[in-house]
Parts: C-alpha cells; structure tokens; sequence
C-alpha cells in the first residue's frame, strides 16, 4: 500500500489517479492522513495532474489547522492504492546508510586536526584580545578659580594651579575673565583621565593655595 515515491512523477502520478474520484485521501472530510501525504509531497504538482494540484491547493488552505485537523498521522505506506508500495524518502535513507563507516575512517583524523587548529586560533585571537589596549575614559574639564580681590597676582595664582601635577592630568588653554569690580577670574582648561583624576582633587589641591585662590567652579565637564 503507498504512491511509490512522491518526490517523482511517477508517484505524483500515482497519487493524481488515486484522488481522480477523491476528495481526500481518507474519507469525506480532511484528516491527519491528508496532512501526512501533504507534507511527503512538499510541493505543488505539476498543472497536468490536476486532480492532485488541485488537492494539494485544497489541503494547504488549512496548513493553520493542520493540527486540529480528525485522525491520527500514519505512516505513508498506510495511505494509497493496495498494490503501491510506499517508497517516498527511501534514496536519502539509503545514502543515509552509505554514509555510515562502520570501520571508521580517516574523517576522525580530519576533524581533530580541524578542532587543533580551531583552538590555535582561538587561542591567537584570544592573545591578541588581551594585549588590545582598554578604552581611557577621559573628560575635559574647564575650571573657575577666583582669586581674593583685585590685588592678587594672577600669573602668580596660574603658575601655582599649573604646578599641580598628576597621572592623567593635562592642563590645557587659560584666560583672565572680568568679574567686576576689577576682579578677575581664572578659566582654565584641562583634560583628566576619569579613573585617575576627579573634581574633587582638582579643587583640594588649586584651594590649597589659600593665599591667592578664595574657591574654585566647574564651569564645564565633557567626556571625550
């Protein structure tokens, strides 16, 4: 019992026969058995077997209900004529087979020399990786430091902010900016490396110069 192999057009041809006085390959209404021809012959027939095109087009209409759809799903071999024997997938199965080495070969060999050479590069890669240098988080940062009145030394007070040195620490472009009353500020610009140096230092060590600094402001904080 089966259409032979209805991946061919013989077994196409087969089954076009079969529904020329059929609606459904089992019974009056689909069911699974119609699901499980469907799904062997994977794809339209042929515009000539019109009984199985037609069909088939029938039978995808419900492929959202295929899973509601009465029966329970047999076997090819359990649907079609009598005296067809079901051959459907037999070819792959058969090469299937042939694959199998039951001795072995040299595949095996093969493929440690390919899982050698997988972990030679993985572990190059994971060498270069490591030696790649990490991203520096880094900020510039304009900074206010006001000085006590108009009297203070402002190239003195520049020259003391500009000896703070530290690891991560540039200092950049400055000016004197009018404040009033005479009084002018110091705006200068430097660029910190954000694991090393904070706000928070900066202002400990310039306001350690008490005698020309009264405070320091950020005036602008950009990452970069």
């Amino acid at each position: 019992m089966g259409f032979g192999d209805l991946k061919s057009a013989a077994g196409l041809r087969v089954l076009n026969d079969f529904l020329a006085d059929r609606s459904y390959i089992e019974g009056y209404v689909p069911s699974q058995a119609d699901i499980a021809v469907f799904e062997a012959v994977g794809a339209p027939p042929p515009a000539d077997l019109f009984h199985a095109l037609r069909w088939y087009n029938h039978i995808k209409s419900y492929e959202k209900q295929k899973a509601s759809l009465p029966g329970v799903k047999k076997a090819l071999g359990k649907y079609g004529p009598p005296d067809v024997e079901d051959t459907t997938g037999a070819a792959s199965d058969s090469k299937d087979d042939d694959d199998i080495d039951l001795f072995g070969s040299d595949d095996e060999e093969e493929s440690e020399e390919a899982k050698k050479l997988r972990e030679e590069r993985l572990a190059q890669y994971e060498s270069k990786k490591s030696k790649k240098p990490a991203v520096v988080a880094k900020s510039s940062i304009l900074l206010d430091v006001k000085p006590w009145d108009d009297e203070t030394d402002m190239a003195k007070l520049e020259e003391c902010v500009r000896s703070i040195q530290a690891d991560g620490l540039v200092w950049g472009s400055s000016k004197l900016v009018p404040v009033g009353y005479g009084i002018k500020k110091l705006q200068i610009q430097c660029v910190v490396e954000d694991d090393k140096v904070g706000t928070d230092m900066l202002e400990e060590r310039i306001t350690a110069f008490e005698d020309y600094v009264q405070s320091m402001d950020v005036a602008a904080f950009n990452k970069i």
